[in-house]
């Protein structure tokens, strides 16, 4: 029996994944911490209010799990677009408020929460921290540009998923710290840009999660540090 947290439990990928934790026996227990109200309903689940923009709010939602460790913690929050903006597509679209924004939910929150939750991963068992990254935060893979926000906030959150794997691993050896490519997922961040993907080329939240499922499950601590796509692909930097 394991216990799970999902940190953005109200989003697309976050909702897939508590529903994926409530479907298995396994789960003993399921935090599920995000900003707006869920509506799913199960024994196993203890619903927590959080800010990631706010260190208070996290390090309370921790304090919340009230010592009992945590087997997976799913880090399912990112913002690529609001209603005042969207990804840049040139230089010139480049803005301070902007890029702040997106670096405070993309990169210090998520910074934040491995502060105060990797602290609550099993160190008797096999546990992971999954962050749920991109893609086009690979320098080497970037051939297009643009979007300079978003790609420098998950650049820099690759490398904090490889600064904590490292330092993680001088007291909590059985730790796995990955994070997560999903695919290009049928949701609110993507739906500005879907009638640009190609036909097949777009996941459902809940077909993302069962391939992450099996990534996450298949992952050792000689992966830990890494961003891994869905199709259990290992992206370089």
């Amino acid at each position: 029996m394991i216990n799970v947290a999902v940190i953005g439990s109200s989003g697309a990928i976050g909702n897939a994944f508590l529903e994926a934790y409530i479907a298995d026996p396994q789960v003993q227990k399921i935090y599920s911490f995000s900003k707006s109200k869920i509506t799913i309903k199960d024994k196993r689940v203890v619903h927590i209010n959080i800010d990631i923009t706010d260190e208070k709010s996290i390090e309370n939602a921790a304090l919340s799990v009230k010592g009992n460790l945590l087997d997976q913690i799913i880090i399912a929050t990112g913002l690529l677009h609001n209603q005042s903006f969207g990804p840049e597509k040139s230089i010139k679209d480049i803005k301070k408020d902007n890029f702040t924004e997106i670096f405070s939910v993309n990169t210090i929150g998520p910074a934040l929460i491995g502060k105060f939750f990797i602290p609550l991963l099993n160190k008797k068992e096999r546990s992971h921290m999954a962050f749920l990254s991109a893609r086009v935060g690979s320098i080497s893979d970037n051939r297009l540009g643009g979007w300079y926000s978003y790609r420098a906030s998950k650049s820099a959150l690759n490398q904090i998923i490889k600064n904590f794997s490292i330092e993680t691993k001088r007291t909590n050896s059985k730790a796995i710290i990955i994070g997560l490519q999903p695919g290009t997922v049928k949701s609110n961040l993507s739906q500005p840009f879907q009638k640009n993907v190609k036909e097949g080329n777009m996941f459902s939240p809940q077909d993302s999660v069962s391939a992450l499922m099996k990534v996450i499950n298949k992952t050792t601590e000689g992966d830990s540090g890494n961003l891994i796509g869905w199709d259990g692909e290992t992206i370089n930097p």
